[in-house]
């Protein structure tokens, strides 16, 4: 089993921001991409990409070959049973 997470807290207020530095990008520039689950869509972090001025993109739900981190974790699960498959003989 593979399993990954990400929490926002922090990640919007200082990776976020120091990306758009480092790559020389403005607000305007960005689409923020994000899961339709309600753990995606907190009141808190609403309200901040809200003030923030973040375009959204909207995507239909269930739609996970959009989302190119689950190509990701497909090849991660392959590759992690391939190797437990080695190890296990």
């Amino acid at each position: 089993m593979i399993w990954g997470c990400i929490f926002w807290d922090g990640i919007l207020e200082d990776e976020l921001q120091q990306s758009l530095e480092y790559y020389g990008k403005d607000i305007e520039d960005v689409v923020f991409q994000q899961g339709n689950g309600p753990k995606y869509k907190s009141k808190k972090a609403t309200k901040w990409l809200e003030e923030f001025g973040m375009e959204i993109m909207v995507w239909p739900p269930q739609s996970p070959d959009l989302n190119p981190i689950e190509h990701l974790w497909t090849h991660l699960k392959t590759s992690w049973e391939s190797m437990i498959h080695l190890l296990m003989g």
